[in-house]
């Protein structure tokens, strides 16, 4: 990149400097670093990037900056470290806005001390704001309180020529305007800049009861998962982790099923009860939660799943045949991932690939995306699978960055 786009981007931002090679993006090194400290000043640099015809790749925590393909430019890293604060927290409504650079850990702070929490919990700790809803990232929780296309209310973004756009609003019934929180989840920076978000929140619950249970094989998974699932016992979420991934609990060869309960001190103690007669006596139960819960699997290739519980025996198949090494960890909202060690070779991965993307699900298949994996693997492998909507999401690409300056590549199909 020339002096002078540099030059021009130093008179717009506070925070400008050449780009080092140990902030690649996946080996792409950057030209510049800007970090602005304002929605206007992060507008200003998206406006001479346009001005410039300079790609953009946003940067937050650098939880997930490994996830998804190289881009094809990095000519400017956007970093949002700056643009940290909690902008408003209107606890009457159950409703708060923050930055796109503030950490979910800092966020969740905040929030408690009012007996509030954001019920989306990502498995990354330092995961950002804006990094959480660019990868659509959730945790557990998702079951009951879905992911942050469900929980963003509102969001305000630049777009590549440097316009700010906003949607939504502080209080969760208005839905006047074009849905850029649902648009934008899980879009990895290639659509805009996302500079701010507007939450809508629940209580910290009084009381709630982890409960594990070690299963000795994927039959037993699937009747304990289902009985839960089907149980009055409303549970904010059910897990289910082979042993690789979950620590060393649970028997040798084992499975663990994990359940969470949230509410009144009495409520949670009688569905806790109810529980344990269906699941056996020996169920184990914590006020805290398990060392594995919630966390990604270990391994060099992590492989996001989309399966229903209906498929769970399947998956659990196909994490074992995986090899040693392997190892799941799946959620009863439909998602799950597998972690693969670094000996797994291009052709095993490909082929879990296959397993993976061959289980039902209802009357299309499961999808498997590869999230991170080594550079042998990536250039091997196609990471996202079938695409159905790929026309449909180009579409999108060229209303909202006709020149494919954000973050060029890093999606599905090369957007």
């Amino acid at each position: 990149m020339g002096g002078q786009a540099l030059d021009a981007l130093a008179k717009v931002c506070g925070d400008v400097r050449p780009g080092e090679p140990a902030e690649g993006v996946l080996g792409v090194v950057p030209g510049v670093v800007a970090a602005p400290a304002s929605v206007a000043e992060a507008a200003e640099v998206m406006r001479v990037a346009a001005e410039e015809s300079l790609a953009v790749v946003p940067r937050g925590a650098e939880t997930r900056l490994d996830w998804g393909t190289p881009p094809l430019r990095c000519d400017l890293l956007l970093d949002t470290a700056r643009l940290d604060r909690v902008v408003e927290h209107a606890a009457g409504d159950l409703v708060v806005t923050a930055e796109a650079g503030l950490g979910m850990d800092r966020l969740a702070e905040v929030l408690a001390s009012r007996g509030q929490r954001l019920a989306l919990d990502t498995p990354l700790p330092g995961s950002t704001v804006g990094g959480t809803i660019a990868t659509a990232a959730a945790g557990p929780l998702r079951l009951l309180y879905g992911t942050p296309r469900d929980l963003v209310i509102g969001l305000t973004v630049v777009r590549a020529d440097g316009r700010v756009a906003r949607s939504g609003g502080k209080v969760v019934k208005n839905v006047a305007g074009y849905d850029l929180g649902r648009l934008f989840s899980g879009s990895y920076g290639t659509l805009g800049l996302i500079v701010e978000a507007t939450f809508r929140l629940h209580p910290v619950p009084a009381a709630r009861a982890f409960l594990t249970r070690a299963v000795p094989d994927a039959a037993r998974a699937h009747e304990a998962v289902q009985a839960v699932l089907h149980s009055p016992a409303a549970p904010s979420a059910v897990e289910c982790v082979t042993p690789a991934g979950n620590g060393g609990d649970g028997e040798a060869g084992g499975i663990v099923v994990g359940v969470l309960l949230e509410g009144v001190p009495e409520g949670v103690a009688a569905r806790t009860g109810q529980l344990r007669a269906l699941l056996g006596e020996d169920t184990a139960v914590a006020p805290d939660p398990p060392e594995w819960w919630g966390a990604y699997p270990d391994g060099t290739t992590l492989i996001d799943v989309t399966a229903p519980p209906s498929a769970l025996a399947g998956l659990l198949a196909a994490a074992e045949a995986a090899g040693p090494g392997a190892a799941l960890s799946w959620s009863a909202a439909g998602r799950g991932h597998v972690g693969l060690s670094g000996e797994a070779a291009p052709g095993d991965v490909a082929r879990t690939l296959g397993r993976l993307r061959g289980l039902p699900d209802g009357p299309r298949r499961c999808a498997a995306v590869v999230r991170y994996a080594p550079e042998a693997v990536r250039a091997e492998v196609d990471p996202w699978g079938p695409v159905p909507a790929l026309s449909l999401m180009r579409g999108v690409k060229d209303q909202f960055d006709p020149d494919h300056r954000m973050s060029p590549g890093r999606f599905v199909g090369g957007l």
